[in-house]
């Protein structure tokens, strides 16, 4: 389902930039497309570390 997931993410933000290109709006729409071919962070490990520290005091 992950892929799934990210699928759909991507299509989604296609849509929106071609919504805002369709407005004029082409750096928005620049701005979208290159937000999603950045490398996402994974922040989820980081988290659950800091919980995890949070827990033991």
């Amino acid at each position: 389902m992950k892929g799934l997931k990210s699928l759909f993410e991507k299509f989604e933000n296609a849509m929106s930039a071609a919504a805002f290109a369709e407005e004029g709006e082409f750096d928005t729409a620049r701005e979208i497309m290159r937000e999603e071919n950045r490398p996402r962070k994974k922040t989820t490990k980081r988290i659950e570390a800091h919980l995890t520290v949070n827990a033991a005091k």
